[in-house]
């Protein structure tokens, strides 16, 4: 799974670079992304503008890393697809997560993780 971050004290955003989320993926998504999350401290920024497909495992997957980060630090999502955001819509995850409409800017470092 290719994904990117973008990190500051406060905020880390996570750009996932692959067009799906799904079955083939989840496992790697979750993976990946407890490693980058791991040292991060503060507000966790998923932006899925890149994914235009994601399946129950893939909607898992992202409430999986949710749980993993603890009440404390809740993940954020960001510019979701229309097709993305017609999945969270329907399974009523859109009152779950906090979603932005466009991916909040910040100045800080761009990391390739892949």
């Amino acid at each position: 799974m290719k994904l990117d971050c973008e990190m500051t004290p406060d905020l880390l955003i996570v750009r996932v670079r692959q067009p799906r989320i799904d079955a083939a993926g989840a496992i790697d998504f979750k993976d990946r992304m407890r490693d980058l999350t791991a040292a991060a401290r503060g507000r966790v920024v998923l932006d899925l503008s890149c994914v235009t497909f994601i399946d129950s495992s893939g909607l898992g997957a992202v409430v999986a890393v949710r749980k993993s980060l603890g009440p404390d630090r809740p993940l954020e999502l960001a510019a979701l697809t229309p097709s993305v955001d017609k999945v969270f819509r329907l399974t009523r995850m859109d009152s779950v997560f906090t979603i932005h409409p466009d991916v909040p800017g910040l100045a800080g470092n761009i990391r390739d993780v892949v």
